[in-house]
């Protein structure tokens, strides 16, 4: 593959300044909210990888499967093998990130992600069939065929040589290692199902192992808000060796799951400024909902907070609602905006 290096340059110094930022800004974390902000943004990208996959599981499930794992104290509850298998790989990079990768690693990552899959002809190995491996579209009479991966008896060889260059590819900035690391894999498509979420599991070891540290940067939720023009670009570069366009996408994607980071932990780190400034001055009905709105997370209830919402909430009246949203507001723990009935309150951080 071929790149122009300096249409990169200024990407790579933005994402290590934004990498120093924010390990800044986890220094004012308590170790219990870190513990927390580990827990969510593992599950999140967790639920968003297997989202892009059009996959759909519980976040509730994703969180308490991770806490066991790390060994802390979760509800019971039933948690399916799929969202068991995909928290168990997530789990796994952020514990590993530093080791070599090698055809072991992968292989165990695909038994966890296909955990209770009855369908699929190879787990834990790479595919061994005879029909060629092919992202297609339209009808069944005249498929367009977009891109077609190596034969299955080609995998073993390619992959020990993709392993073999993400080993020894440490000289090259952290971005453009990530990017070629995921193009690289995906364009082997060396598993018979899985690959799209192990190649973006791929991209972060070697982000981690980049910095020293787990990421956790939220790459699966960019991805996910925006999952046509991911697709777009990963098809756009299947046909040629020149992959400059790739990897500026990438790299803008990273810093923009950056940039969301950065939010939750700002997030977070205002959550417990608000609680030390306002928790004693709270009525239990506005104590319930200022805990509604942060569980919304960084974005906040779509639209802002209303009094209708205030009502259901809490089950109380129209007057007792307004009454304690203008005492929100006179404390300056809600900020109001618009008027009459387009009022809305939102959460002063």
């Amino acid at each position: 593959m071929s790149y122009d290096a300096s249409r990169l340059a200024d990407y790579e110094k933005q994402f290590l300044h934004k990498a120093g930022v924010l390990l800044g800004s986890l220094k004012h974390v308590k170790d219990a909210d870190s513990e927390l902000l580990k827990i969510e943004l593992i599950s999140d990208e967790a639920l968003k990888t297997s989202e892009i996959e059009g996959e759909l599981l519980n976040r509730h499930s994703l969180q308490s499967s991770i806490r066991r794992q790390f060994g802390l104290q979760a509800d019971p509850q039933k948690i399916t093998p799929a969202e068991e298998g995909i928290s168990e790989m997530m789990v796994d990079l952020y514990t590993t990130y530093h080791n070599a990768l090698d055809h072991a690693q992968l292989f165990a990552w695909h038994k966890m992600l296909t955990k209770g899959r009855k369908d699929l002809q190879q787990i834990g190995a790479y595919r061994s069939h005879n029909d060629p491996m092919q992202v297609v579209s339209g009808p069944l009479h005249r498929p367009t065929i977009h891109f077609e991966a190596p034969p299955s008896a080609m995998v073993q060889k390619e992959m020990t040589s993709f392993i073999e260059w993400f080993n020894t590819g440490g000289t090259l900035g952290a971005l453009t290692r990530a990017g070629i690391a995921h193009l690289y894999f995906e364009s082997i498509h060396p598993f018979e199902d899985g690959n799209g979420r192990i190649g973006r599991v791929i991209s972060e070891k070697a982000l981690s192992q980049h910095l020293g540290r787990p990421t956790l940067i939220a790459i699966s939720y960019t991805i996910e808000r925006e999952r046509k023009k991911y697709y777009a670009a990963l098809q756009e570069n299947t046909t040629s060796l020149e992959v400059t366009d790739w990897l500026v996408y990438f790299c803008e994607m990273v810093l923009q799951a950056q940039d969301h980071t950065q939010r939750m932990v700002d997030f977070l780190i205002g959550k417990t400024q608000f609680y030390h400034a306002f928790a004693n001055r709270l009525n239990p009905r506005q104590t319930k909902v200022v805990e509604r709105m942060f569980r919304e997370g960084v974005d906040g209830f779509k639209g802002g907070l209303s009094a209708e919402k205030y009502m259901r909430i809490t089950g109380t009246t129209s007057s007792t609602a307004t009454r304690d949203l203008q005492q929100l507001g006179a404390m300056g723990a809600l900020v109001k905006t618009g008027e009459l009935k387009g009022t809305r309150y939102w959460i002063k951080m």
